[in-house]
């Protein structure tokens, strides 16, 4: 990006280490908007010319950032500020209604939509005998078009009129909303794991990158389990906020 080493000033005679001055002043210049989301930066030695510090300094600054979640890394396109991350409060909410109320412009890409058997994971979630038919629905979600999590979600065969069409329109609690369907509790997980191949080619990660999980039975009022989900989140564009009250 032009002009980033101008808004940078090193103090040599500082006790703090130079690649961490310039990692804090580029947070600063991130998180103020001065670089926005999307921005790329020069390349290493560039930079590390206009700052006129080592390459291994400069390359470590970066690092620095792009293990925060603040400069991610692409191929054939060099480094980017990343876009913001999504921070979410653990609540039986729906991911497509809390990114449209942050206005991150949330977008849907439905993988499947199918009646299948049901795994026993599924099944047991659901309370459903084994063998019993649902709703498989795959969907990847993006925020400001960049892929943030792959969402897995499986509903009792019948329970509601659900389109494929309206899934890449609206969230799925919406649907079902729209479909007489009301959610009131949950049973919720949360975990994290490995990428695996296919979850970091859509999700834009590399394999074995660290994403956050989350498994959820949703119950109806009556307390029937109307939908199961087991989905993935980037763990570098994500996190999940918990309040926690002592007794």
């Amino acid at each position: 990006m032009d002009g980033l080493a101008q808004l940078i000033r090193i103090d040599r005679s500082s006790p703090v280490p130079l690649y961490y001055q310039v990692a804090q002043r580029m947070q600063e210049l991130i998180e103020s908007a001065q670089l926005p989301p999307g921005s790329r930066l020069d390349n290493e030695i560039a930079l590390a010319d206009q700052l006129g510090l080592s390459r291994p300094t400069m390359r470590q600054a970066i690092g620095h950032l792009v293990d925060k979640g603040l400069l991610v890394r692409k191929r054939g396109v060099g480094t980017q500020v990343a876009q913001r991350r999504v921070s979410r409060q653990v609540e039986l909410t729906s991911l497509y209604d809390d990114l449209d109320r942050a206005r991150r412009r949330p977008r849907t890409e439905v993988l499947a939509f199918e009646v299948v058997t049901a795994s026993p994971a599924a099944a047991e979630a659901l309370h459903l005998p084994a063998g019993a038919d649902v709703l498989h629905i795959e969907r990847l979600r993006y925020a400001e078009d960049e892929p943030l999590a792959v969402l897995r979600n499986y509903l009792p065969a019948g329970l509601a009129d659900i389109s494929r069409d309206a899934l890449a329109e609206r969230g799925l609690y919406q649907v079902l909303r729209d479909s007489g369907i009301q959610m009131r509790i949950a049973d919720q997980t949360i975990g994290a794991r490995k990428a695996s191949s296919a979850e970091a080619r859509l999700l834009s990660e590399i394999r074995g990158a660290p994403l956050l999980t989350m498994s959820r039975t949703a119950y109806d009022p009556a307390g029937h389990a109307v939908e199961y989900g087991d989905h993935v989140y980037r763990a570098s564009h994500y996190s999940f906020e918990l309040t926690l009250l002592s007794r």
